[in-house]
């Protein structure tokens, strides 16, 4: 079963989600609302793109050609479906396939997001393997390092590529990325309210870049009353 929503905070555009499906969060807002996009930006990549919703957002920042990869074939059907629901097929393209099979030139790419799996898979790991959702939360098809090795080959020189992920595993995400030369250059931690512990981690780094680490004022989601920050309510509009 499926369901015609407002994008999160998006009057003006809505996506398709289904009912039992990994649904987007705010994390999906969060990731093209930090990503640096510049005037001259042409293509961007969208590695797991779920059902759209950062490619939608995207594109009301940009007049740029926007790719979204999604492995699982429903996911990658609502995709579509949204895109052409919100009359965006000029500017977004949806493929079902895994990023690893993508027949992508080297050096093709401006920008490359990712919101991608958080957690790691171990022996003592217990789900599904199949199930869309633990897809979408483990890393059964999709790892770090594959994230980084793929945004080493095909982004362009000095490119960016930007994810969400979660703060437990920046060490990670540090380490991959100097493997594959992406230099970390900016990252920003989110707060669901003052005085709690982040629990979201937006991180961008340069393919080849200078060093040179910048860490951003922290976000806050929510005010004492549970209603959103007006940090927040700046992306909204």
């Amino acid at each position: 079963m499926k369901n015609v929503n407002y994008l999160l905070g998006y009057e003006n555009l809505k996506i398709i989600q289904g009912m039992d499906e990994f649904r987007f969060s705010l994390d999906s807002v969060l990731l093209p609302n930090f990503v640096t996009i510049r005037k001259n930006v042409k293509t961007i990549l969208d590695i797991g793109t779920g059902n759209a919703p950062i490619p939608l957002i995207l594109s009301t920042k940009t007049n740029a050609q926007i790719i979204g990869v999604e492995i699982q074939k429903q996911s990658a059907e609502m995709a579509r479906e949204s895109v052409i629901l919100n009359q965006l097929q000029n500017q977004i393209q949806i493929i079902h396939d895994d990023i690893k099979n993508c027949p992508f030139e080297t050096d093709q790419f401006d920008i490359i997001t990712c919101n991608p799996p958080y957690f790691k898979v171990s022996k003592n790991s217990h789900f599904n393997s199949h199930d869309s959702k633990t897809i979408a939360r483990h890393e059964v098809t999709l790892t770090l390092s594959d994230v980084f090795k793929i945004a080493r080959k095909l982004l362009k020189n000095q490119g960016n590529i930007a994810l969400v992920h979660r703060p437990e595993r920046l060490v990670d995400i540090l380490t991959e990325m100097r493997k594959q030369n992406i230099e970390p250059k900016k990252i920003q931690y989110v707060y669901p309210k003052k005085e709690e512990n982040s629990h979201i981690l937006l991180i961008e780094g340069t393919k080849n870049g200078k060093p040179g680490l910048k860490i951003l004022p922290p976000l806050y989601i929510h005010k004492e009353d549970g209603s959103y920050t007006e940090q927040v309510y700046q992306y909204f509009s």
